[in-house]
């Protein structure tokens, strides 16, 4: 399935969509409301989505997970970031 989702019957299937097809919508009306930049910034992000749905590349499942992971982390504060000294010695060693 799209996205990753386990679905394990189809009325569940067809729950989800409607709920994210009515979220979405949801969301655009608030969008509608944005300043001009807010909204090509969000039009950019759909953009740069849509051509990432194209590429051949994707996640294992392992990836993907890892990911998640890493992404509640960051939620929950509990993630640690590379200070820009840190990436400046990077870069450096790198030679860039």
């Amino acid at each position: 399935m799209p996205g990753g989702l386990t679905v394990t019957n189809v009325k569940e299937f067809v729950i989800r969509e409607a709920m994210a097809a009515k979220n979405l919508e949801e969301l655009m009306e608030r969008v509608r409301h944005w300043s001009k930049e807010r909204q090509q910034d969000a039009a950019e992000v759909l953009l740069e989505m849509e051509r990432q749905d194209t590429s051949g590349y994707r996640l294992t499942d392992a990836q993907a997970q890892e990911v998640a992971r890493i992404q509640l982390e960051i939620r929950e504060g509990k993630a640690t970031f590379a200070t820009d000294a840190q990436m400046t010695a990077l870069w450096k060693s790198c030679g860039l």
